[in-house]
C-alpha cells in the first residue's frame, strides 16, 4: 500500500502547471504560489537515488524560484533520507498518515444547519478556499490562482465539499485530487473555529471520503495535524498505515 499512495502524490505533482521531472524525482511547481505546500518534490517510488540525484534537485528548485523540499513515504525511498541530510537538508516532519476504504468508512449526522455540497462556481470555491484559510489562520482571501488551482482540480475529476450554514456562509470544508490507481488523499479539512466541536470536521471528512469512493477510488488517505484530528479521522474509519517524510532545505 506504501507504494500505491506515493505513486498518488507522484501523480498530483505530475499536475503542477510549471511540473519537472528531475532524475528519480517529480518536482510539482506552480508559478502562481510560492507555498511550500504545492510547491514540492517527491521520488518515483522503487527507484535508485544517488546523491548526484538530489544536487539535480537542488539546482532545478533554485531555478525555479522556489525553496528544496520533499514530501514521500519513508519505505518507498529507504536511502533518501540520509542522502538528503548529508546535503543540507533537514527534518521538518514524521507523520503517520491514515488509510480508509469503502467498508470502514462511517459518517456521522451532519449538524442540523449545515448542508455539505460541491462548490459550483468560483464564488462558491472562492469562499471555501476563504474558509479553509481562516481555519488554518491564513489569511482568508483567496487569490484568483486559488480558486483557478481549485477548479481545475475539480474538473480533472477531484472533489472538492463545503459546508454551508443556512444563512450561506461557509463554515469550512475539504477535498482530494482526482484517484490515481484507485488512491487518492483527502486534504484540506478544516472548520472555522467559532463551528468547531459540533462534529463538523467528521462530516466534512466522511463526506469528502464518500464522493471520493463515488467518483471510483478504492482507497483514500490522509494526515492528522494533532491528537484531536487523529480521534476525528479514526472515528470516520481511517486506520494507521504507514510514514510520511517532509525534508527542506535551509
Amino acid at each position: 500500500m506504501d507504494a500505491r499512495v506515493q505513486r498518488s502524490v507522484v501523480a498530483t505533482l505530475s499536475t503542477r502547471p510549471a511540473a519537472l521531472e528531475v532524475g528519480p524525482f517529480v518536482v510539482g511547481i506552480d508559478p502562481t504560489t510560492v507555498s511550500p505546500h504545492i510547491n514540492y518534490a517527491t521520488p518515483r517510488p522503487g527507484e535508485a537515488v544517488t546523491a548526484a540525484d538530489v544536487t539535480a534537485l537542488i539546482d532545478a528548485f533554485r531555478a525555479a524560484g522556489r525553496r528544496p523540499r520533499l514530501e514521500y513515504v519513508a519505505s518507498c525511498a529507504p536511502a533518501l533520507e540520509s542522502l538528503l541530510l548529508a546535503a543540507g537538508f533537514v527534518p521538518e516532519a514524521r507523520h503517520t498518515y491514515l488509510l480508509c476504504v469503502p467498508d470502514t468508512l462511517r459518517t456521522p449526522p451532519t449538524p442540523d444547519d449545515v448542508a455539505l455540497v460541491e462548490p459550483g462556481d468560483d464564488e462558491q470555491r472562492a469562499a471555501l478556499i476563504g474558509a479553509q484559510n481562516d481555519a488554518f489562520g491564513e489569511a482568508a482571501s483567496a487569490s484568483a490562482a486559488d480558486v483557478a488551482r481549485l477548479r481545475r482540480q475539480q474538473r480533472a475529476g477531484g472533489v472538492a465539499v463545503m459546508a454551508v450554514a443556512g444563512s450561506g456562509a461557509c463554515l469550512g470544508g475539504g477535498g482530494a485530487a482526482r484517484p490515481t490507481d484507485g488512491v487518492s488523499e483527502v486534504a484540506g479539512i478544516a472548520v472555522r473555529e467559532p463551528y468547531r466541536r459540533r462534529g463538523l470536521a467528521g462530516a466534512i471528512t466522511a463526506e469528502t471520503t464518500r464522493r471520493l469512493f463515488a467518483a471510483g477510488a478504492e482507497v483514500a488517505w490522509l494526515e492528522a495535524g494533532g491528537a484531536e484530528s487523529w480521534r476525528v479521522y479514526q472515528r470516520v474509519g481511517y486506520r494507521p498505515a504507514g510514514e510520511r517524510l517532509y525534508l527542506v532545505m535551509n
